[in-house]
C-alpha cells in the first residue's frame, strides 16, 4: 500500500472542497436546517410532556441525530468522493493509475472521517449554543457508538459505489436515498419495540439499530450498553468485511466488461 498515493486522493478531495463553496456549505447546511427543526420539535414535546417524566428529550432526540449525522457522513462521504470523480469524468484514470483498490478505499475512508469530525464537531456546537446539549456527557460511551455507526457508513458506502461502477449512474439515486431506507429500521428517533414484530426482527440485524438503543441505555438508566456495542461491533466487522468483498466483486466485474467507460460517456 503506497502512502503517497492515498495522501494524493486526499488532497484532491481537500482541494475540490476548499475551491468550492458550494461543497463547503453541503457540510453544514442541511444539518443546520435538521438541528433547528428538531430543536423546535424537541422544546415542544418537553413542554407537553407530563411534568413527572424523567426524560431528557433534547439530549435523547437531539443527540440522536447527531449520531444520524455521523452515519450519514460517513455513507455520503464514501459515495460522494467517489461521485466526484464520475462527474469529472476522471474514473477511468484512477483504475487505469497504479492506484490500488486498497488504497483508494483508505483514501476515501480518510475523507469521510475528516467530514464527519467536522459536521459533527460544527452541529454539537450549534446543538449546544442554541440548546444547551452536551454531547461529550456521553463521557467515554461516545466513542464505540460514534465509531459504530461510522464504519456502517461506510460499508454501505463502498456498496453503493461498486453498483455504481458496476451498472452505471442510474444506481447514483441510491447514493441519496441510503439514509432514508435504513433510518426507520434503525430505531433513531424512538426504541426499537414501537416497530411491528416482523420490522423489529430485521432491525436486530442492523449495527445502527445496537447504537441507537444504546445511546438511549446511556441516557435513561446512566448504564453501560455493553450487549448493543458488542453486538453492533460484531455486525459491522461482518458487513464491513462483506461489502469489501462485494466492492471487490463489483470492480472486476465492471473491468471485465468494460463497464469502466460508459461513466464517461453517461
Amino acid at each position: 500500500m503506497n502512502y503517497l498515493h492515498i495522501k494524493g486522493i486526499v488532497l484532491r478531495n481537500f482541494f475540490l472542497t476548499r475551491k468550492s463553496p458550494h461543497r463547503v456549505a453541503g457540510l453544514f447546511y442541511l444539518i443546520t436546517l435538521e438541528l433547528v427543526a428538531w430543536g423546535f420539535v424537541t422544546f415542544w414535546i418537553q413542554d407537553i410532556a407530563e411534568t413527572d417524566l424523567k426524560v431528557n428529550f433534547v439530549l435523547t432526540l437531539l443527540g440522536a441525530l447527531i449520531f444520524w449525522h455521523m452515519f450519514y457522513e460517513g455513507q455520503q462521504g464514501i459515495s460522494v468522493a467517489f461521485l466526484e470523480d464520475i462527474w469529472a469524468r476522471n474514473v477511468i484514470n484512477v483504475f487505469s493509475s497504479p492506484v490500488k483498490l486498497s488504497e483508494f478505499v483508505v483514501a476515501l475512508s480518510i475523507v469521510s472521517v475528516i467530514n464527519a469530525i467536522i459536521g459533527t464537531l460544527f452541529i454539537s456546537c450549534l446543538a449546544f449554543i442554541f440548546y444547551g446539549l452536551e454531547i461529550w456527557s456521553f463521557g467515554f460511551y461516545i466513542v464505540p457508538l460514534f465509531v459504530n455507526v461510522l464504519v456502517f457508513g461506510w460499508a454501505l458506502g463502498f456498496v453503493s459505489m461498486g453498483l455504481i461502477l458496476r451498472f452505471g449512474p442510474s444506481f447514483e439515486v441510491l447514493v441519496w436515498s441510503i439514509p432514508a431506507i435504513f433510518m426507520p429500521l434503525s430505531a433513531v428517533f424512538y426504541p426499537v419495540s414501537v416497530l411491528p414484530e416482523f420490522f423489529a426482527k430485521v432491525a436486530y440485524f442492523l449495527p445502527t439499530m445496537h447504537v441507537f438503543e444504546g445511546m438511549r441505555s446511556v441516557i435513561l438508566n446512566s448504564s453501560f450498553p455493553m450487549e448493543n456495542i458488542v453486538m453492533a461491533t460484531l455486525l459491522n466487522i461482518f458487513y464491513f468485511i462483506l461489502s469489501i468483498f462485494i466492492l471487490y466483486l463489483l470492480v472486476r466485474s465492471a473491468r471485465n466488461k468494460g463497464a469502466l467507460s460508459r461513466l464517461v460517456v453517461e
